[in-house]
């Protein structure tokens, strides 16, 4: 597991609601750099676009909410509890609540995160 976690840059100014955005463009890369940009935060859940730059992922963590990882631009590595899956552009996985995981660099991605806290599962 690469623990390289770096630089972060968190946004939590939400998107203008009823207005069209091409998602893939509302955030950039930075060198060496984790983006993240809110898209939308609520008590139930929150949706954001991060953007990493190569050789940069994310350590292991768990959550206790199922959060569902979408790539939007180029492929990343997610392993949940020790088992890896290589996404590529438009694929999306479901990350269980209370499950290990974390995002391997594989080159620079985009991606949508949604957590939606329903519980406790």
């Amino acid at each position: 597991m690469d623990n390289s976690q770096e630089n972060s840059q968190v946004d939590t100014g939400e998107l203008e609601k009823s207005t069209a955005h091409i998602i893939v463009e509302i955030i950039e890369y930075i060198p060496n750099s984790v983006v993240i940009k809110t898209i939308l935060r609520k008590s139930t859940g929150n949706i954001s676009v991060m953007s990493f730059d190569s050789g940069e992922g994310l350590t292991e963590k768990t959550s206790p909410f199922d959060t569902f990882a979408q790539i939007i631009e180029g492929k990343a590595e997610i392993v949940i509890n020790s088992v890896s899956n290589l996404l590529q552009s438009g694929e999306g996985i479901i990350i269980p609540a209370h499950l290990p995981n974390f995002i391997r660099p594989n080159g620079r991605f985009k991606m949508i995160l949604t957590i939606i806290k329903s519980g406790y599962e």
